[in-house]
């Protein structure tokens, strides 16, 4: 399967970089626990992108990392197994506490789960701590993005 991620050109050099996610968590990470967050199509990607973005100029210089996994390297979350605030902001603890044991295991290369936003499609958690990682950033595509101009305001 092909997944998606939209980097800001100045981090494309090493678009699977989990430092953002590190540094300042999300929603199946805390803050301190290293993740590569991509999503299952571009249009979700950039949705993912955009409800983070509060300045239209931020719209801009953009790449779009597109990069291939096995799904036998993927551990899906059921969707009754979710907590029952998994969609709520601010992000809760509980979808935080599931993503931290699972990168802590090691067992898959990639989580699934549940996009908030289109809950009918997948996110992607993938472990940058696993042996699989080096071989998935061999597969990495890039090429520009650009986000249309009418989603500036």
């Amino acid at each position: 399967m092909r997944l998606f991620r939209l980097v800001k050109e100045r981090y494309a050099a090493d678009p699977l970089d989990p430092q953002g996610a590190r540094r300042y968590g999300g929603r199946w990470n805390s803050r301190g626990r290293g993740g590569v967050y991509a999503s299952d199509s571009i249009a979700l990607a950039a949705l993912e992108k955009l409800v983070h973005l509060h300045r239209p100029e931020v719209l801009e210089g953009f790449v779009l990392c597109s990069f291939e996994l096995d799904e036998a390297q993927v551990m899906r979350l059921a969707p009754d197994g979710l907590p029952r605030d998994w969609r709520t902001d601010p992000v809760p603890r509980s979808t935080q506490r599931i993503g931290d044991e699972w990168l802590q295991r090691g067992a898959s290369l990639a989580l699934a789960v549940p996009s908030t936003l289109v809950p009918q499609q997948s996110n992607f958690l993938v472990n940058p701590e696993h042996p699989g990682f080096e071989a998935l950033k061999a597969s990495v595509t890039m090429e520009p993005f650009r986000f249309d101009p009418r989603l500036q305001g």
